[in-house]
């Protein structure tokens, strides 16, 4: 999940009627699908970086600890926010799936 992303979920969040737009359940399942699949993307991306930038100080390539080092926490960071995501979609989804209609 890029910056950019991560901002656009927090404005989503503090002002959820400024975000509504009358799409069909269809659309709107495909527009949070594209959503999911690029956050993941981002977060597979940052892991890759992350291990490469890893595996190129461990052969004893000129690498700047600093830069592995803040590649190594950025895909941290972004894998335990993508889990918080999942876990509380999952708690929605059962919460949703828990109500009597």
């Amino acid at each position: 999940m890029t910056v950019h992303e991560t901002g656009a979920v927090q404005s989503m969040m503090q002002n959820p009627g400024a975000q509504r737009i009358n799409n069909s359940p269809a659309e709107a399942h495909d527009s949070f699908k594209t959503w999911l699949n690029d956050a993941i993307g981002s977060v597979n991306e940052s892991r890759a970086e992350s291990s490469q930038a890893t595996e190129a100080m461990a052969r004893g390539e000129d690498v700047d600890l600093h830069n592995v080092m803040l590649t190594a926490q950025k895909a941290s960071i972004q894998l335990e926010t993508t889990v918080q995501v999942r876990d509380r979609v999952i708690e929605a989804y059962q919460e949703v799936m828990r109500m009597q209609v």
